[in-house]
């Protein structure tokens, strides 16, 4: 049984693993991954390198390289341990794998060091990781659409997730969102993304002003008081009201919101006094219990019955027939 487990789960997974194959940012990234070992231990390629060994084999790493080799993977173990999807686990891998092979090549010779750092820059730029594509019932906004559609129907729940595609965190949770929105969305609970990194002004816009029958008009909580006779509008709600991060160094990606009524009720990760992001793990177990999914999910439920049975047709009141002693 300790054997037909592993190979069941390795053919369920076969098609997962083909689909990444065929990508080129998973081959090209394991190719790099494993540059140093390559270049170590393949004859043709090790012969005449610089070796620390006693007996100066260059086909074989010295104790400082497996030093540096067992320090990378208790890395990476400590990293994976937080990690939820199998993405997750392969992106920390590859990851620190990268970073370990630059140390080595530069112990080794400067010049291959630089050669490595210039092909995982433009790894980098030119081959991003692969967007999920698969099923879900989620609805992109825009800067635009997002405020009009929050408030179109009051009794509509939303669930919005505020993400950029530059972000592995975001990458990551995406299966996981779009699964979610497969179980739980309904006419009263639904679904929706935007995208910071491409409408920043969802994030970061402080307001605009605009010309009045009074003149110029004071925009956003950002600006100063208004001086008398410049009345306050309110602009750019987006700004005040979601205020997610998208600095390359933020914690706050992806950001989750539960809005009811057109309010934001709660989101996670929180935001501390400081302004900085409170830990929080993307898991669909957290998800599911820290927005109460399932009761969502029934009242939601309940509020659409009586919305498709429609309302009750008033019963018919009998017509007075004539008697014989009226006639």
């Amino acid at each position: 049984m300790a054997v037909v487990a592993p190979l069941l789960a390795l053919l369920w997974g076969l098609p997962g693993l083909c689909r990444w194959l065929a990508q080129p940012y998973y081959p090209l990234s394991a190719l790099l991954a494993a540059a140093f070992l390559l270049v170590r231990k393949v004859p043709p390629l090790c012969r005449g390198l610089p070796s620390q060994r006693e007996d100066g084999n260059p086909c074989d790493f010295d104790w400082r390289e497996v030093e540096i080799l067992m320090f990378l993977s208790a890395i990476v173990m400590m990293k994976n341990r937080r990690s939820i999807t199998v993405e997750q686990h392969i992106g920390n891998i590859f990851m620190f794998s990268k970073v370990a092979n630059a140390i080595l090549f530069f112990r080794l010779d400067i010049r291959m060091g630089l050669l490595y750092l210039t092909l995982c820059i433009v790894f980098l730029m030119t081959c991003k990781p692969p967007l999920y594509m698969g099923p879900e019932y989620i609805k992109y906004f825009s800067d635009k659409t997002i405020d009009e559609e929050l408030e179109k129907d009051k009794r509509v729940t939303w669930i919005v997730e505020f993400f950029a595609n530059w972000s592995s965190e975001c990458q990551s949770f995406a299966p996981i969102f779009a699964d979610l929105s497969l179980k739980y969305n309904c006419s009263g609970l639904q679904f929706g993304k935007v995208d910071v990194g491409r409408y920043t002004d969802v994030s970061t816009r402080c307001g605009e002003c605009s010309l009045g029958e009074q003149g110029s008009l004071w925009g956003s909580s950002c600006d100063p008081p208004a001086p008398s006779g410049c009345p306050r509008v309110t602009v750019g709600l987006s700004s005040h009201r979601y205020k997610v991060s998208t600095s390359p160094l933020t914690k706050q990606l992806p950001t989750l919101i539960l809005f009811q009524g057109g309010t934001e009720i709660m989101r996670r990760p929180q935001i501390d006094k400081k302004g900085r992001a409170v830990s929080w793990t993307f898991s669909e177990e957290n998800v599911i219990r820290e927005f109460n999914l399932n009761e969502l999910y029934h009242k939601a439920k309940k509020q659409q019955k009586p919305r498709e049975e429609g309302p009750e047709e008033p019963p018919a009141v009998p017509v007075p027939q004539e008697t014989k002693k009226d006639k």
